[in-house]
């Protein structure tokens, strides 16, 4: 039985991976930041549903660097053979009026926490020849969308970063892959409700992600199947990044 690590898992995407990953057979720890409840009943509901499962949440405010640096001293006296880093903060704004702290916080969270939580965790896979990172990026980073400026940046960094990492622990077993996803069914993407109707006509599938064909992708990536998969960029977005924005 393996272990996998989740960032962002008590709700919406970060929701599905962890109960895909628990009906997969592994033993799961995820943080959260402010859905306690949510994240306890989920964990609570996992490991009644599979006797013998360990499903642990952790509250956790990725923003927070001296949280964060406390979180990974635990972790490095542990062994984990996967971790899949979801957690994301939106941040929308014209480049020209970005505001630098807002920007750097969703980088924070986006990006260099991937580092940090990785960085922790890479060493005992390398020594085990065996693990599995799977980052949530985002089909901003593949084509310019105006506002998007910061989040596209954050999960741009996130996909050099990965392919970086995946060349250089390829031959000790590791993975390292992102995932791309277009748009997602979540609360994410509450505000833009009055516009989906016209963002569902651009997208060639013609609707929006459920959380579970993202969750199931992640959950594939951990499998033995997917073992020769690395320094991939996986969209998941209904053709959108396939398609000239051009409409006639």
């Amino acid at each position: 039985m393996t272990r996998v690590l989740v960032t962002g898992g008590a709700k919406g995407v970060g929701a599905a991976i962890v109960r895909a990953l628990a009906a997969a057979g592994h033993d799961v720890d995820f943080t959260y930041r402010s859905s306690g409840e949510a994240a306890k009943a989920l964990a609570d509901e996992l490991m009644q549903a599979s006797p013998g499962r360990t499903v642990r949440a952790h509250e956790l405010d990725l923003a927070d660097k001296t949280a964060l640096d406390s979180f990974c001293e635990t972790l490095e006296a542990e062994s984990f053979f996967g971790f899949i880093h979801n957690a994301g903060q939106p941040y929308d704004a014209l480049a020209a009026m970005m505001q630098q702290d807002k920007a750097e916080a969703a980088m924070q969270v986006n990006y260099w926490s991937l580092t940090r939580i990785a960085k922790s965790l890479m060493r005992g896979m390398i020594r085990a020849k065996a693990g599995r990172i799977v980052a949530i990026g985002s089909v901003a980073a593949l084509q310019g969308n105006p506002g998007n400026a910061a989040y596209a940046a954050s999960k741009g960094a996130l996909i050099s970063y990965c392919r970086t990492l995946a060349v250089e622990t390829a031959k000790r077993n590791v993975t390292v892959n992102v995932i791309a996803p277009g748009f997602i069914d979540t609360d994410m993407m509450a505000p833009y409700a009055a516009y989906r109707d016209s963002m569902e006509k651009q997208i060639p599938a013609g609707r929006f992600a459920r959380p579970e064909e993202i969750a199931g992708l992640a959950a594939f990536l951990l499998s033995e199947p997917a073992a020769y998969i690395t320094g991939a960029v996986l969209p998941i977005d209904g053709g959108l990044t396939s398609m000239l924005g051009v409409h006639r």
